[in-house]
């Protein structure tokens, strides 16, 4: 199920200054949360596993089972919307995996997220939403009722973090020009292949032609590029997003979303 991966010289740069224990793996089949059996499997080549879980009371009634699960004390690792890599620090050492789908995919790209895997884990950021938001969770859910329903705000929470992580992670890729130019243009160009769909954002948006939640998620990944982030999302392109958090984002979505 899971074979360790060799690394190209800068992404094993990048692990060394980043997470030097962490454990890159090839798994051998896609996945967007692995089933618990399968995630239990990790035990075999990592050192213990400590599963996350959180209260009750940060989620509401209607909350999507996922969330349900992954809130609980079942070992769950991955989440929609995490792509073709995925990483936990549920497990010592942390660990990367490398989904089947990447394959036939350029390898430049494919160091990008391994590297940009690997920085996250250094950030000690927790590694899903909900260890962000904590119980402003239910806050963002009262923000965007009537607006969104709970699969459109897990979206949306998904996005916002990811936006926020972005803004962490933009100056380590940025000084990445100097020591480690090959992975500097991969993030380079993955920004400048993002830009035409940011175009008529928001005008897609405001005329219902893409919905509230797959905008957000295109415009909060554009955050970790230096590109221009289209409004209402340009408001999350901000060091005030950078200081305060979660509890922007919800500031950020009543004002955006609230009626």
């Amino acid at each position: 199920m899971f074979d360790e991966r060799d690394l190209s010289a800068p992404v094993e740069r990048v692990r060394t200054e980043h997470a030097p224990d962490a454990l890159v793996l090839d798994v051998d089949r896609d996945f967007e949360t692995l089933p618990p059996a399968t995630a239990e499997q990790l035990g075999l080549v990592v050192d213990s596993l400590e599963p996350a879980s959180y209260p009750e009371s940060w989620l509401p009634a209607d909350a999507p089972e996922l969330l349900v699960q992954y809130a609980s004390e079942t070992f769950t690792v991955g989440a929609p919307g995490d792509g073709g890599v995925a990483w936990t620090r549920q497990t010592d050492p942390a660990v990367v995996l490398v989904k089947p789908r990447l394959a036939g995919s350029p390898e430049s790209f494919v160091d990008f997220l391994l590297a940009e895997a690997l920085v996250q884990i250094g950030l000690d950021a927790p590694e899903q939403f909900l260890g962000y938001f904590e119980q402003r969770y239910r806050d963002l859910t009262d923000a965007v009722a009537g607006r969104l329903d709970s699969a459109g705000t897990y979206q949306l929470a998904a996005a916002l973090y990811e936006g926020y992580l972005g803004l962490h992670t933009r100056p380590i890729f940025a000084e990445w020009a100097d020591d480690q130019p090959e992975l500097h243009d991969a993030w380079v160009d993955a920004g400048e292949r993002l830009q035409p769909r940011l175009a008529d954002l928001s005008s897609d948006v405001a005329s219902g032609r893409t919905d509230f939640g797959d905008a957000a998620e295109l415009a909060c990944s554009a955050i970790k590029h230096e590109i221009e982030v289209p409004p209402p999302f340009a408001a999350l392109d901000t060091g005030a997003y950078r200081e305060h958090g979660a509890a922007f984002a919800v500031e950020w979505a009543e004002r955006v979303l609230g009626e």
